[in-house]
């Protein structure tokens, strides 16, 4: 896919932005959350100031294009596709200033089931143009709270990108791939590499707490986000997250593929 015009036209027919299927009702119940600070909404970000409800919504209206009218409670989310060109376009020179300078880079998602593929064509096109796609902590265990309880993780790598999986479970990422929020994997690979006296990311790329546990310990990170995930774009606004590309995180896999064929471009890095 070349040109902004087709991208656009891709964003609106894959829902990926425009009217979206993320339910307003579910994106308003993450800024009440957010504003009650509430770890749930947080993704390991802690805000420099109190948010309120009125103004993480508007915010989001800046940066997504979601209706900024309190009154506006049901239905489906609506996101600007311009806003979301723009900010991959702002996403792409940050991942070709990292291969530029042949940073270390560290990749995770919280949406294996959906975003893999992205990001491992970013891992692969980064370590083509010398960056170290770092791994560390593969395998480790990690305890974390989920509406059915506590539960423990493995920590894994597929194709360069971290995501948790159930234990002792084998196969592609559908196949016991966990769907988590946490920052908990991002400060346990962190931790690891610190131990390991190895090298920290430059870099660090993914979504939820991935990009905001990152951003919150001083480490450039840039990701994507759908409307009801407004601590990454708090975090850009605080100035811990350098970008937050808004779209809808959980459309089909395949749909994803242009977008990073895009920013590849944009990026000067396609082959």
């Amino acid at each position: 896919m070349s040109g902004t015009g087709a991208l656009r036209a891709h964003l609106i027919e894959a829902r990926l932005a425009g009217t979206i299927a993320t339910p307003r009702e579910k994106s308003l119940g993450r800024y009440r959350l957010f504003a009650a600070r509430d770890p749930r909404a947080l993704l390991g970000l802690e805000p420099e100031r109190d948010w309120s409800v009125g103004e993480v919504l508007r915010l989001m209206g800046r940066e997504c294009g979601v209706s900024v009218d309190p009154a506006h409670t049901s239905g489906p989310d609506e996101i600007d596709p311009d806003r979301t060109i723009a900010a991959l376009d702002r996403f792409a020179e940050r991942v070709g200033e990292a291969a530029d300078r042949r940073a270390p880079v560290l990749i995770g998602t919280g949406h294996p089931h959906r975003l893999l593929e992205f990001y491992a064509v970013l891992a692969d096109a980064l370590s083509s143009a010398g960056c170290t796609v770092l791994t560390p902590a593969y395998g480790s265990s990690i305890d974390m709270t989920t509406r059915f309880g506590l539960r423990t993780y493995t920590l894994e790598y597929v194709r360069g990108v971290a995501m948790m999986r159930e234990p002792g479970v084998r196969g592609a990422p559908d196949v016991g791939g966990v769907h988590t929020h946490s920052p908990l994997p991002v400060r346990t690979v962190l931790g690891a590499a610190a131990d390991a006296m190895g090298p920290l990311p430059g870099l660090v790329i993914g979504d939820h707490g991935w990009v905001c546990g990152a951003g919150q310990l001083g480490i450039e990170a840039i990701g994507l986000a759908d409307t009801d995930d407004p601590a990454l774009f708090v975090g850009q606004a605080e100035g811990r997250v350098s970008v937050a590309v808004p779209l809808d995180d959980a459309v089909r896999s395949v749909s994803y593929l242009p977008l990073v064929r895009y920013v590849l471009n944009q990026a000067y890095l396609s082959r």
